[in-house]
């Protein structure tokens, strides 16, 4: 299974797609913004992602107990889920600039609509590609909206059970003509307890659902990150942020030499992954001598018997191979034969 997105490839053959999730990092301003944007791909991510919303466009202006940020939320400060997202959204009037600056160094960008009219917005922009917030897995309407663009859609679990994700990825290949999915595991703590990461998830998620699987990272940190690779994740998600700006979502996320060294690691384990195989490798060729084989261990004389005695099984591995030390013994020796000799089966009746 393989996905384009923009010039680039996801699939089971293709390096991980790394995505530096800005979200509301830029604190507001667009030279931040910017910034972010090439610390992203300085930093060796494929694409950033941005949030298209405005504060109307997800809640509501209201003095109401239900639209208040409850007691244990890490954005409590804002007050109202109004304050927050008036915060921490990304004008929409920055996305053309965005989209241009980040196709001017070869980044992919692309966002998460939270609305209908939000696709709408970003489809005429050329977005290649859609991603459904966690929050959104319900929002049945807009899954059916981004499907029928026939774009490529990355859908997240975070708050999401079974019936959930199976309903959401019905819908996209009920109204999508070509659907091409990306789950992510997730856990939309913020941050994350490790405990709560259910990494193990992500192998399952090709054969329970028969799409690409990836991993969301709200964790500290880039371990995860990393083990989601090595379990099969395809794309992996983690929120980047201007070193030393305290942002909204700064807290959880990764300053731009992190967030490198997380992708360089990536890089690395990926080469680890390899393919399976029993073979010895080229780079462990040359520790092939340190395998054991046969040597004379006391001169023998032509005729006299070989014994346990007078061979040893020892290293390097230039004489016979062990596994003929039995079929040996007893054998008489065609030639003398001194300390230090590799033996062969030429050495012997």
């Amino acid at each position: 299974m393989e996905i384009s997105f923009g010039t680039k490839k996801i699939g089971a053959n293709q390096p991980a797609f790394i995505v530096a999730e800005m979200s509301g990092n830029h604190n507001g301003s667009i030279e931040n913004a910017i910034a972010l944007l090439k610390h992203a791909k300085e930093a060796g991510a494929d694409a950033l992602k941005l949030q298209t919303y405005t504060a109307d466009s997800i809640t509501l202006n209201v003095d109401n107990e239900d639209f208040y940020l409850k007691e244990d939320s890490p954005w409590l400060e804002s007050k109202t889920l109004y304050d927050l997202y008036s915060k921490a959204e990304t004008p929409i009037e920055w996305h053309e600039e965005l989209f241009h600056e980040a196709r001017k160094i070869d980044l992919e960008i692309f966002s998460t609509p939270f609305d209908e009219a939000g696709v709408d917005f970003l489809d005429q922009l050329g977005v290649a590609a859609f991603k459904i917030a966690s929050p959104e897995i319900n929002h049945i309407p807009l899954i059916k909206k981004v499907a029928k663009t026939g774009k490529p859609i990355i859908l997240s679990s975070g708050v999401a059970d079974l019936d959930d994700i199976k309903l959401a990825i019905e819908t996209i290949k009920n109204f999508s003509t070509d659907p091409k999915i990306i789950l992510l595991q997730c856990n939309s703590a913020y941050p994350s307890p490790y405990e709560d990461c259910n990494l193990l998830t992500i192998s399952d998620i090709t054969n329970s659902f028969h799409v690409l699987p990836g991993f969301s990272d709200h964790t500290m940190g880039s371990h995860c990150a990393i083990a989601a690779i090595s379990l099969g994740a395809k794309l992996v998600e983690k929120h980047i942020c201007i070193d030393k700006i305290d942002s909204v979502d700064s807290f959880f996320s990764m300053n731009p030499s992190e967030f490198k060294r997380m992708v360089n690691e990536i890089r690395e384990v990926e080469k680890a992954i390899g393919e399976i195989s029993y073979k010895v490798t080229n780079s462990a060729k040359q520790s092939l001598n340190g395998r054991r084989s046969i040597y004379v261990s006391q001169d023998i004389k032509k005729g006299a018997k070989i014994s346990t005695e007078n061979i040893k099984c020892i290293r390097p591995s230039h004489g016979l191979e062990p596994k003929y030390y039995e079929e040996v013994l007893g054998k008489k020796a065609t030639k003398d034969l001194f300390i230090g000799d590799r033996l062969t089966l030429d050495f012997m009746e």
